[in-house]
């Protein structure tokens, strides 16, 4: 993904097994993509579900934009997910499985102007699995320190 504007979900790796990663459209209206390329969003909540054959965004929040009237948008509405049809199929696939969730990942504005979300196909930690993170990141910014 290319990075424009750049909002992450700094929790996902330290919360999931990121399995799959996807990028996808969002559906936004003239407010959002606004508060968007200022950096008001936040996505740490943030959760996809199914609703019929169709990928939402739930519990994204996309601050109001400042210079905007009453054409502004809600905060935290369902915003839908552009794929095709058989990305779909396979993430509804992989969804079968016990313990999977789809989460975004990051927020990007690419080169053509237009809001990408990338969103992973994940499986939540144990206590024990997020205590191995810290100790790899531990020991990653310990080998880092003594090389300088």
């Amino acid at each position: 993904m290319t990075a424009g504007v750049l909002i992450k979900n700094k929790q996902a790796n330290f919360e999931y097994f990121i399995i799959e990663k996807y990028e996808a459209g969002i559906q936004l209206m003239g407010t959002e993509i606004k508060s968007i390329r200022a950096g008001k969003a936040t996505i740490t909540d943030g959760y996809c579900s199914f609703i019929g054959n169709e990928l939402f965004l739930m519990n994204i929040h996309i601050a109001e934009y400042s210079f905007g009237s009453f054409y502004n948008h809600a905060p935290k509405r369902e915003r839908k997910l552009l794929l095709n049809k058989k990305e779909l199929k396979k993430i509804q696939g992989k969804l079968k499985d016990v313990g999977m969730t789809i989460i975004p990942l990051a927020i990007v504005i690419n080169e053509r102007g237009f809001a990408k979300v990338e969103i992973g196909i994940a499986k939540g930690k144990k206590l024990h699995d997020k205590r191995d993170t810290l100790k790899e990141k531990d020991a990653k910014i310990e080998m880092d320190r003594r090389l300088k």
